[in-house]
């Protein structure tokens, strides 16, 4: 269990899905952890829920900490909060953010120089304890600081930060494109006489399956195909149809058009 503290600036949705998972997972107890937001009402919400540490001042935990976690706005005052964590944070304190678009080299702009800095990209799967967060770490910070808080909300995967929008579009936007398949796929047995409920169940089963099966043989997706589909059967005539709805293609340019925005998002 942590021991440090840590310190969320702003209490949005994502920061508390964050604290929802790692006090579930015990990997910090709540009163070891402080939030401030605009919002008082979120903090009220906060309090109430998980038990953390909202009553005192921005100033105060900052002093505290031994982990800073960014949770605001890209447009939000940023040149104030590096000012407030450089006067009254330790050195050694390690900002983490987890704003969308803000490198490395600007997020030094506004701590200074020589501070760990970490940007991480977190997955939405945070309550499941699946999913990778994409994490990039600047020259001062090192993995032993983060490992165990970032564990706390899934897995991790640690990068190149030139691959980090890449990453953004693919795997942590890779939750909508599962839930999107299922829903579509669901409507395909709706469509075809199944009852919705009898529908959504197979085709869950079949996703949770399909998943462990691969885990378990190690064998490559086509070869579970060819498993799996016999010479003119019923699974290589729904195949065919699949292929001529140019189902793999459109999935890639979704992926590429994700990537996309977020490239544009991190100039913006």
């Amino acid at each position: 269990m942590i021991k440090q503290r840590i310190h969320f600036i702003g209490g949005g949705q994502m920061a508390e899905a964050i604290i929802r998972a790692i006090t579930a997972n015990q990997t910090i107890a709540a009163d070891r952890i402080s939030v401030t937001d605009i919002n008082e009402a979120r903090l009220q919400v906060l309090t109430k829920a998980y038990g953390v540490d909202t009553g005192r001042s921005q100033e105060a935990y900052l002093a505290e900490a031994g982990l800073i976690v960014l949770a605001v706005r890209p447009q939000d005052a940023l040149d104030e909060l590096g000012q407030a964590v450089t006067r009254l944070a330790s050195q050694s304190a390690v900002v983490v953010s987890i704003v969308a678009g803000l490198t490395l080299e600007k997020l030094a702009g506004v701590f200074g120089a020589g501070r760990p800095i970490v940007r991480v990209i977190p997955n939405t799967l945070t309550d499941t304890g699946y999913g990778y967060s994409g994490v990039v770490l600047n020259a001062d910070a090192a993995r032993e600081q983060v490992d165990e808080f970032l564990l706390g909300f899934g897995k991790v995967q640690y990068m190149e930060e030139a691959l980090l929008d890449v990453f953004t579009g693919y795997g942590v936007a890779g939750p909508n494109y599962i839930y999107y398949f299922i829903e579509s796929l669901v409507d395909a047995g709706v469509l075809a006489g199944l009852p919705r409920e009898q529908a959504w169940n197979v085709a869950l089963e079949n996703m949770a399956g399909a998943v462990l099966m691969l885990r378990q043989t190690g064998l490559h997706p086509r070869q579970l195909l060819d498993i799996n589909n016999s010479p003119g059967g019923v699974g290589m005539h729904g195949l065919y149809e699949l292929n001529n709805s140019d189902f793999a293609a459109g999935l890639q340019r979704s992926v590429m058009a994700a990537v996309k925005r977020t490239t544009e998002l991190g100039v913006k």
